[in-house]
Order: C-alpha cells, then sequence, then structure tokens
C-alpha cells in the first residue's frame, strides 16, 4: 500500500452506520478496508493518523455548469473546498459543444443570459480549440484538473449546432444528425444527454434558449438513442409538456434512469413539493427530482436581470446590450406595459427583495421592497428600477427566489426518492455561490437541525449520486473503487460568509464561499488537501466517462 488512513471514523457511502475504521490506498485505487488497526503499513507506506475525524466517499456534485470555467480554472474552485471530488457540468440543456465557429457568440450570448455569467470572463477564458463534443472531451482530458469532471451533451448547443438556430421543430433528418451526434458524444465519454423546457430560460438576445423549440418526439428520439446504448442519464429542466407523467414514460420505455430540476420547496406553498414526490413516487420508473439544500437567493443588478427573464417584458431588456438598457427602464411607455406582469409575478418575492450592495442608497439597505415602496408612495417595480438607475446600475438586490420553504426542505432531505443536487457551481458567479452545498448540508442540516443523520447526508452526497448517475467505482468506499476520499470534523464542518473576489477571465468578479472543518482530500489516490489547507500545484482529476 502506498497510503494507510489509520483511527477513522468511517461513513462509507452506502448509509451504513460509521464505524472505526483502517483504510489503504495502492496508486489510484482503494486496495483495503478493515478495522481499526487491522491493516499492516509496509516500509514505504504513508501513514495518516485521523484521529477519529469522519472519512468518507470524495462528494458528488451532480449538477455544476462548470462548462466554460473548466476551460481557465483547473482547481474548479469553489467547489475543490467544500470536498467535492466529482463534478458534472452540461445541466439544462447548456454547454459550450458541439459547436460551430460561426455559434460562438450565440452560445456565450446563451450562457451569459440564461447562467448569469460573465460575457468578458466567458470572451477571455474560453479556449476555442474544438467543435464537436468528442474534441471537448479531448481539450478537457488534456488539461491539468484538480477534481475529476463527467459532462451532459447539452441539447441547446446540439440544437444550434444542427438546426442554425432557427426557432421551429426540427426535420426528421434533424432529428436523425442530432441522434448521431449523441450517440458519437456517448461514445466519447458523455454521461448523457440534458435538455430544458424551463419559461425562463431565455437565451442570447432574449431568445427562447433553442431546446424549448423541440418537440416532445424529438426528446424521445434522443432518450432511445440511451437506451439502444444501454448507458447514459438525462436530466430534464422542466416546462410545458415535460413534467413527471413523461419523466415516466420515457424511463420506462428507453430504461434509463432521469432526473428532473427543479423540485424547490416555497414558503407561500407549504406541501406543494412533498405533493409533487407522492405524486411522481406512484409513477413507474428510475426518475430523480433534484432537490437544494439551500435557499436560492441571488444578488442581481438591473444590468443582469436574469431572474426576471421569465416575464415576457423582460425578455425586451435582456435581448439588448447591457449598456443599453438602462434607456428601457427610462421609458415610460415599456413601464407601463412591464409594470402589471411584474408586480404579479414577483408579489411573491417583493417581501423578500431588498438593497443588498449600494453606493447611493444605504438608508434602504436591508429593508423588503415592498414596504419601502410603500413608504414611498411608489410600486416595488418603479422603485426597484429607479434606485438601480440613481446609482449608475450599481446597485445589487438581493433577491429570495425559491426554496424558502425551510421546514419543508428538511422534509424533503429525509425522502429517499429526492436527489441532493442544484448547486449550480460556475454559474451565477456574480449573483449566488452555492458550491458549498455539501459543507451546508453537513453543517447545517445535520448539526444543526438535525434533519437527517451524518450516514444518511454522506449517502446523499456520495453513494446516491454514484447509483443515479451511474458514475463508475466513485462514491463508495470500497475496495478496488478510485481513492476519492474526504476526512472533515463533524463538529467543525460548515461554510465561511459569502466574499465577492476579483479573479475571472477579463477582470470579472464573483461570489465564493470557504468551507472550514474539511481536514483532508484525496482525488484518485492523491492528497488535494492537509490538514485544512489545499496542496498547491496537483491536479490528478480525470474525465469520468458514463
Amino acid at each position: 500500500m502506498d497510503l494507510l488512513l489509520r483511527r477513522a471514523s468511517l461513513i462509507d457511502g452506502t448509509g451504513a452506520p460509521a464505524r472505526p475504521a483502517d483504510v489503504a490506498v495502492d496508486g489510484d485505487r482503494i486496495a483495503a478496508v478493515g478495522a481499526a488497526g487491522e491493516l499492516t503499513p509496509g516500509p514505504a507506506t504513508r501513514v495518516v493518523d485521523l484521529d477519529g475525524l469522519t472519512l468518507a466517499p470524495g462528494f458528488i456534485d451532480v449538477h455544476t455548469h462548470y462548462d466554460a470555467q473548466i476551460l481557465w480554472d483547473p482547481d474548479l474552485t469553489p467547489s475543490s473546498w467544500h470536498g467535492v471530488t466529482s463534478v458534472v457540468m452540461g445541466n439544462c440543456g447548456f454547454g459550450v459543444a458541439p459547436t460551430k465557429p460561426e455559434h460562438r457568440d450565440i452560445i456565450v450570448r446563451t450562457l451569459e443570459n440564461v447562467e448569469g455569467m460573465s460575457l468578458d470572463a466567458l470572451n477571455a477564458g474560453i479556449d476555442w480549440c474544438f467543435e464537436s463534443f468528442p474534441e471537448y472531451v479531448e481539450a478537457i482530458e488534456k488539461r491539468p484538473k484538480r477534481l475529476n469532471v463527467g459532462a451532459f451533451i447539452g441539447h441547446s448547443p446540439l440544437r444550434l449546432y444542427v438546426t442554425g438556430g432557427e426557432e421551429r421543430p426540427a426535420t426528421p433528418d434533424e432529428v436523425e444528425t442530432m441522434c448521431r451526434i449523441v450517440r458519437e458524444a456517448v461514445g466519447a465519454g458523455a454521461i448523457g444527454f440534458s435538455t430544458s423546457r424551463q419559461p425562463a430560460h431565455q437565451g442570447a438576445y432574449g431568445r427562447p434558449v433553442p431546446s424549448r423549440f423541440a418537440d416532445n418526439d424529438e426528446v424521445y428520439a434522443i432518450a432511445a438513442v440511451l437506451g439502444e446504448l444501454g448507458k447514459g442519464v438525462m436530466q430534464i429542466s422542466i416546462g410545458p409538456g415535460m413534467f413527471v407523467d413523461q419523466f415516466s414514460e420515457l424511463a420506462v420505455r428507453y430504461g434509463v434512469p432521469v432526473t428532473w430540476t427543479a423540485l424547490v420547496a416555497r414558503a407561500d406553498k407549504p406541501g406543494a413539493a412533498m405533493r409533487t414526490v407522492q405524486r411522481g413516487g406512484g409513477l413507474p420508473g428510475e426518475v430523480y427530482p433534484q432537490i437544494a439544500c439551500r435557499p436560492i437567493v441571488m444578488q442581481v443588478t438591473m444590468e443582469d436581470p436574469t431572474p426576471l427573464g421569465e416575464i415576457d417584458e423582460w425578455k425586451e431588456v435582456l435581448a439588448r446590450p447591457r449598456e443599453e438598457r438602462a434607456d428601457l427602464y427610462r421609458d415610460g411607455t415599456w413601464r407601463e406595459r412591464a409594470r402589471p406582469a411584474t408586480l404579479e409575478a414577483w408579489s411573491h418575492r417583493w417581501p423578500k427583495t431588498s438593497v443588498e450592495e449600494t453606493g447611493a442608497h444605504a438608508d434602504a439597505v436591508g429593508i423588503p421592497l415592498d414596504r419601502l415602496a410603500a413608504d414611498r408612495g411608489t410600486t416595488p417595480f418603479d422603485l426597484l428600477l429607479d434606485l438601480a438607475l440613481s446609482d449608475g446600475m450599481a446597485t445589487r438586490f438581493r433577491i429570495v427566489l425559491d426554496n424558502d420553504g425551510d421546514e419543508e426542505i428538511g422534509e424533503l432531505l429525509a425522502d429517499k426518492r429526492t436527489l441532493l443536487g442544484l448547486s449550480d457551481a460556475g454559474a451565477h458567479a456574480t449573483q449566488l455561490c452555492d458550491a458549498c452545498y455539501s459543507t451546508h448540508l453537513l453543517g447545517h442540516w445535520v448539526r444543526e437541525r438535525g434533519a437527517i443523520s451524518l450516514e444518511d447526508a454522506v449517502w446523499r452526497l456520495t453513494g446516491h449520486p454514484h447509483k443515479a448517475f451511474r458514475i463508475p467505482e466513485r462514491g463508495l468506499v470500497k475496495e478496488g473503487f478510485f481513492a476519492d476520499l474526504v476526512a472533515f470534523d463533524p463538529a467543525a464542518i460548515g461554510t465561511t460568509p459569502i466574499e465577492r473576489v476579483g479573479d475571472q477571465p477579463g477582470g470579472a468578479d464573483r461570489l465564493i464561499v470557504r468551507s472550514t472543518g474539511v481536514e483532508h482530500m484525496w482525488v484518485n489516490g492523491v492528497a488535494t488537501r492537509t490538514g485544512g489547507e489545499d496542496v498547491d500545484g496537483v491536479a490528478p482529476g480525470r474525465f469520468v466517462r458514463g
């Protein structure tokens, strides 16, 4: 053995109770798991005394958008600070491959509008050394990586590649071409296929993302490819004509696991999420609704009003360049059209929207926008715009978007029919940071709230995604599995306050959250974190094939 981890409190990812254990690593694999004191090191073995720390499989984050960031950030921060050793990107039908040169601008503008990514960072950071999905995989494989990375092939870049961006149903020949490309992508290692019907997904120039123009027959034809190959996961963002009945049908007809986003718990609709779990759970097929363990809270400027894109009048805003959006906010005619729809659509959000950062409105910070508007004799809609305009569009608003039903989140976490995900790591970088979901789960929901056991929480982060996403030989502490491991202190694990840093290409900023209590990490047997500090200059990550 190369490495012996001694005196661990082992939680192996199966859901089994913690037990004292030693774990031996040889090369990139777990060589043996034994009772405490049972394994004997050789003369060249490195011995690490964990002194009772919890040792678990490395966490698997199944819902990230690192497709672009991986091209400039080999460490994939902040996920790599939070016990995560493997990530899956390409969710919600988005990605950067396949992409023809003439479509690159549409791809980056889609990521800007839908996933809140900086256009400057994307243009400065993406090295377009690929066109096809297999070429993208090759580029990822060649790059140094701190973490393991798997990827979906996304429906929107695929459709753009085949139809040229025409907003219509695909022809039979185009569907067949898409099926061929998906077959090729899975052969190159894609973990599956992702798509979106989400009405809020407004892409380049404020237009619906390409996947929203696909009919069900097109989606089913691609699912048939995965069924024919006998591998691959489908990830679907819900929308018109695509919900639990269709997910069940896809899973049963083609024998593929389906995971869908997003199942959120809303304080104004208590019990609705659990009723959806019950409804879906009564249908056949392997279907996993994805949940989040943190409220979805964004910091938003009116230069990038991504969350408002679900409202028709705001699609006109997203269609304009950022520097021209203030002109529309000053347009009284547009305001008259947009006001009623915005006030109604966001009626449940105004009490949970407030000024977060501002250079001009210190007296407004932290006050719910509906109350502030009433005090000033205006509407929350008009106040939102007026505050932004009078601060040169610099004001950042804190908006609780979804998943604020605290008690129901605990119920969803305890229900094993749901799949924990939705970190969105790599997306909305200036607006939120939920890449810390793993340490938040272990600190808040396990230690502080006692909503689930430590063993169940580790299973949610490891063994469950291993099973649902068919991640081979990762997610369990088991002889022969890859040595992706994390050792943490259950009494200290958690998150630090959110920070804003300016470390992205092109000078773009982002929000980050650091971890506490994550003491050691190993990826493919290589130490990436020791004594609570990252090991510099290591890149043991690999591309994970489905």
